[in-house]
């Protein structure tokens, strides 16, 4: 009080720097208020049912204080107040502390996503809970004792567990527990579940009989005798079963009455042995089957060189039929793309000597230049073309005096043989070169000479990922160089 009453005395002595004091406090204090505000805004918080779980875990957490606060008194000899007030709540603290300690360890995720487990702290939580009943029944006797311990340590112990595996559940809804308890837990639920005949899931009740109905049938039918009781449950689990309507389990009934009445001849099946080395596939053993298996094995255009250096005389048609003959199916036009031999001759048309103009059937139309357009052109008259047939229509330039530099062996038209189309001329057949295939990359060649001189076709193609005609040009490169 008197350092409230000197501090008043001063600021009314010293105004001004008591007002600055009085601001810089108050900055202060609202630039702290705003970030723990600020901090507690952006804080992830728990879901309200872990709130209220963890709550309820402390209410009753305190509710085992107050027995361990009578038993110092009465059973420990705790008569001082400031003693018994600092080590009464020693199990208490414990408590929350293990609990806080594994709720850490359970939010930890495992290596395969699965929740963490709580280790030792879960464990010391039930071990201080066991030990906290001791002073609930040392108080109040057998009823009052047990409403002590379950309301308080035992109920405290649960809800600490519950609200851990709910927080971990909230935030990876995945998320297994990987602890003792619990993995005993889910084997016994799935033994149980087994026994029952519940654990193929997605099964209607209806299923679930027929499936026991055909399982029973199956037993009884594979008996060797069956008494008059065993015959009527034999028939009633076939009528169960739905075996006569439906196929999907006759054909189930049959296959397993088959396995179970067969199973006394899985002891005489010969089996061959882990421990033998595998055995080589099977060679040919005639020169046709070893011809057979490495045509088929290679490239259709490396089988048809193979073949065509074996035979430089055949036909590419009788080269066709041969390599049909061991599994390799070809062609004539494949066989003559891969030796080179060129498409067939033409067979020459009868009437190749005959010229447009000595053919039947042919109009041939002399065109002139002229200054001035025809007056006929002018105004066109209908023309009945009715009983008249043309094949072919042929229009021939006469030479134009004007183009004094072509000489007239360059001017002159040339027909195509055979075909009475005026063709080109001298000058223009020679003046377009042939078109020539692209170069090939060096590198590109360099790579093909690695696998082979030459490589199949195949293992370029597929080594060098490229199509088929640039593999026949870099095989016929290699070859060459």
């Amino acid at each position: 009080m008197d350092l409230t009453d000197e501090a008043i005395r001063w600021a009314y002595a010293n105004p001004y720097p008591a007002a600055i004091a009085t601001a810089t406090i108050t900055s202060a204090l609202a630039v702290a208020a705003w970030r723990v505000g600020r901090a507690l805004s952006t804080m992830t918080r728990p879901p309200a049912a872990v709130l209220i779980a963890s709550f309820a875990a402390a209410a009753c957490t305190a509710y085992s204080a107050d027995t361990s606060w009578r038993f110092a008194a009465h059973r420990l000899g705790m008569t001082d107040h400031s003693e018994r007030l600092a080590m009464f709540a020693a199990a208490e603290i414990a408590l929350l502390a293990c609990g806080l300690l594994a709720r850490a360890n359970k939010k930890a995720t495992g290596v395969d996503g699965t929740a963490g487990t709580p280790g030792t702290p879960g464990v010391l939580v039930w071990v201080i809970t066991g030990v906290q009943i001791i002073p609930a029944y040392a108080e109040s006797g057998v009823v009052g004792g047990t409403v002590r311990a379950v309301i308080g340590p035992v109920l405290a112990g649960l809800l600490w567990h519950l609200a851990m595996g709910l927080e971990v559940r909230i935030i990876r809804p995945g998320a297994l527990s990987s602890g003792l308890p619990a993995q005993i837990a889910r084997a016994l639920r799935e033994r149980l579940l087994s026994r029952l005949g519940l654990a193929v899931r997605d099964r209607t009740a209806e299923q679930i009989t027929r499936d026991r109905a055909l399982a029973r049938a199956v037993r009884l039918g594979s008996r060797r005798r069956l008494r008059a009781w065993g015959s009527r449950r034999l028939a009633a689990a076939v009528a169960r079963a739905h075996v006569a309507t439906d196929p999907v389990q006759r054909q189930r009934l049959m296959l397993e009455l088959a396995a179970r009445r067969g199973a006394t001849e899985l002891n005489t099946i010969k089996l061959p042995s882990a421990w033998d080395p595998p055995q080589p596939p099977a060679q040919p053993r005639t020169p046709a089957a070893l011809a057979r298996q490495q045509l088929t094995e290679m490239h259709p255009l490396d089988a048809i060189r193979r073949v065509h250096s074996a035979h430089p005389d055949a036909h590419p048609a009788a080269l066709a039929s041969l390599l049909t003959e061991h599994g390799v199916v070809v062609s004539e036009q494949q066989v003559r793309v891969a030796i080179r031999a060129g498409n067939p001759p033409a067979a020459p048309r009868p009437d190749a000597h005959v010229t447009a103009a000595e053919q039947p059937g042919t109009l041939v139309l002399d065109v002139a230049t002229a200054p001035e357009v025809h007056p006929d052109v002018r105004a066109p008259a209908l023309a009945i073309a009715a009983g008249q047939r043309r094949d072919a229509v042929h229009a021939r330039i006469p030479e134009c005096a004007s183009d004094t530099g072509r000489s007239h062996d360059d001017e002159t038209e040339q027909e195509a043989p055979g075909t009475g189309q005026p063709g080109p001329s001298a000058g223009e057949s020679g003046g377009a070169p042939d078109a020539q295939p692209d170069a090939l990359p060096a590198d590109l060649i360099e790579r093909a000479r690695a696998l082979g001189r030459p490589a199949p076709l195949r293992t370029l193609q597929r080594e060098l990922r490229i199509g088929q005609a640039k593999a026949q040009r870099l095989q016929e490169a290699t070859r060459e160089s």
